[in-house]
């Protein structure tokens, strides 16, 4: 079976009287100028029904494929796989609410990790979380998944496992709304503390804000997590974990390590949000005397 040479979401189409146009990942359509080529030739060869270029005006519109982005690298070889989960990188903490936890658990290990999911944060005890609960086991990423907002103080040992040399990676809820944060894999990279701070800094309902993050809160009916919203909240992790193992690039867009994801789960509508680290304050020096 022949597989196609064009990048996943890039599609070309013959339009009578106009020869071929393609529809980019972005959902735009651009008029290719093939000159004397070939379009049947040329079409064969973008979907994998040929190997190499017949003449040099075909080989001329491939390369401009190449070089706009819609071509997988490489097209004269076999395509490409998908880049294996590195061994050094595959175990995995998940911790949170299993209605994240489980699909996560079963995504990440379908792309290669080995996952392994403490259900509760109450397994830890009636003590916080500390760092060396969290580093148990030696993993290599520890995620945090809520079905809810996020406590005061449950996530400040968390934020310092990039030190320890693990990728951090979290998400909850507030309501109707997720919040999938950016991963965390070397010291410097944006914190838990860090997106507080930014959506503190952002909103002027910030005293609103932080008095809902530290409760108590009155509320309706509770908001159930549909497994469709789970699954897009897990897929979300799962990818950005992935690709962090894998060395991988993300879309365009803001980097993976920079982004803040904001997802409406009435909608599935998913946002994104540059968000950098917040550096720490100047201490003010002492007077003598």
């Amino acid at each position: 079976m022949s597989r196609s040479r064009l990048v996943p979401g890039a599609e070309v189409v013959a339009v009578p009287g106009r020869g071929l146009a393609v529809r980019t990942p972005a959902g735009e359509f651009f008029s290719v100028r093939t000159g004397d080529v070939d379009e049947d030739a040329l079409l064969s060869l973008l979907t994998g029904g040929t190997t190499a270029p017949e003449d040099e005006g075909t080989e001329r519109v491939i390369r401009a494929f190449e070089e706009a982005g819609y071509l997988e690298a490489g097209y004269l070889a076999e395509a490409p796989s998908r880049p294996e989960w590195p061994a050094a990188r595959q175990d995995v903490r998940i911790l949170g609410d299993p209605v994240l936890t489980e699909p996560l658990a079963v995504q990440l290990a379908a792309l290669g990790a080995r996952p392994r999911t403490t259900p509760a944060v109450t397994d830890f005890g009636s003590s916080p979380v500390g760092i060396e609960d969290l580093l148990d086991g030696h993993p290599s990423a520890v995620v945090w998944c809520l079905d809810g907002p996020v406590p005061d103080g449950l996530w400040d040992a968390a934020d310092r496992l990039p030190e320890h040399g693990v990728a951090w990676l979290r998400c909850h809820r507030e309501g109707w709304q997720a919040y999938v944060e950016p991963v965390a894999a070397a010291p410097g990279d944006v914190t838990s503390a860090h997106v507080r701070s930014r959506r503190l800094a952002a909103t002027p309902a910030h005293r609103e804000l932080a008095a809902y993050w530290s409760g108590p809160r009155t509320s309706g009916a509770p908001v159930r997590l549909a497994v469709p919203a789970a699954t897009l909240l897990a897929a979300l992790l799962a990818d950005d974990l992935g690709r962090w193992a894998t060395g991988a690039s993300g879309p365009a867009g803001f980097p993976v390590r920079r982004r803040l994801r904001r997802v409406d789960l009435r909608t599935l509508t998913v946002t994104e949000h540059p968000v950098l680290p917040v550096p720490d304050v100047a201490p003010i020096p002492k007077k003598d005397g």
